[in-house]
């Protein structure tokens, strides 16, 4: 069974304290109430912890000491993020500068009159980019499971008002999802998916990733591939207190072949890219669960 239950940990008081410190003490306020809550997460919230010190042991191989005080960096960046989520929108983003890299090619794609499939990560702000893209902002659906979706919806968006992007949900009408995604994409839209998170275990693909083998959801590589649209690998990433960078990779088209199937090729891809984001940025990775079989 998978670890992950579609979920994204935290409860509405949380958010509301965030927002309300956010509009009225600012950005600096916020990040320094984190000071005081990521000591509490290390030890209460168990599975998180073990994930992440497993993380930063085997994956980077880092020492008992290093890996302890690694914990700390792990949960402060994320909540920074979290914070950044809430305040970009919200005007404060004004404090924030961003580079775009391979951002011309970019934006050849997505004027190419036809539909984008953009696959991420949890791994940086992966959501920022729907705020700064302009009009094209107005034609990014985002594939959200929906548990993980509702549970935010209410919170974020009474603060920051609608958001720039739309929304695909996953739930149990698969069907209904898939219908969606097509009729994005056929309408020359651009569809963003997660390629790290799963649910439905018989629905996966195995990879050898980070020098481990995990598995990673089949749906965004297979439509990738069937759909015969550009693929862009999208990944947003902090890289100090008031800037971030936003990083393009192009997919080259799947073959067919006997020897690889097509969803396979676009993962290689995929999984090349992404190992090499989290070298230059590891406390950026936020599957706290055990990712890795």
């Amino acid at each position: 069974m998978p670890e992950w239950k579609g979920k994204t940990r935290g409860g509405s008081l949380g958010y509301r304290i965030f927002i309300g410190l956010l509009k009225h003490c600012g950005l600096k306020a916020a990040y320094a109430l984190l000071l005081l809550v990521v000591p509490y997460f290390v030890p209460f919230a168990p599975k998180a912890t073990r994930a992440s010190w497993w993380y930063w042991r085997n994956i980077h191989h880092k020492g008992r000491f290093a890996s302890f005080c690694l914990l700390f960096k792990h949960y402060y960046r994320f909540g920074q993020i979290i914070i950044d989520k809430i305040s970009a929108p919200s005007g404060y983003d004004k404090n924030f500068k961003y580079d775009f890299n391979d951002y011309e090619r970019f934006l050849n794609v997505l004027n190419s009159g036809q539909g984008v499939v953009m696959i991420g990560a949890h791994f940086g702000h992966w959501e920022l980019g729907g705020q700064f893209f302009g009009d094209y902002s107005k034609k990014i659906n985002i594939v959200m499971y929906d548990a993980e979706y509702q549970k935010i919806k209410e919170q974020v968006e009474a603060a920051v008002g609608g958001r720039n992007y739309k929304v695909i949900p996953v739930n149990d009408d698969e069907m209904a999802t898939i219908f969606n995604i097509k009729k994005a994409l056929d309408n020359n839209e651009y569809v963003c998916f997660q390629g790290d998170r799963y649910i439905n275990e018989n629905k996966v693909l195995t990879h050898t990733f980070m020098g481990h083998e995990a598995k990673f959801p089949a749906g965004p590589f297979l439509i990738a591939s069937r759909m015969h649209l550009p693929v862009v690998f999208y990944f947003s990433e902090k890289e100090d207190t008031h800037r971030y960078s936003f990083n393009f990779f192009f997919a080259d088209p799947p073959k067919r072949s006997a020897e690889k199937k097509q969803e396979m090729q676009l993962l290689d891809q995929y999984v090349a890219v992404l190992e090499e984001r989290m070298k230059v940025h590891p406390e950026q990775w936020f599957n706290f669960y055990k990712f890795w079989n």
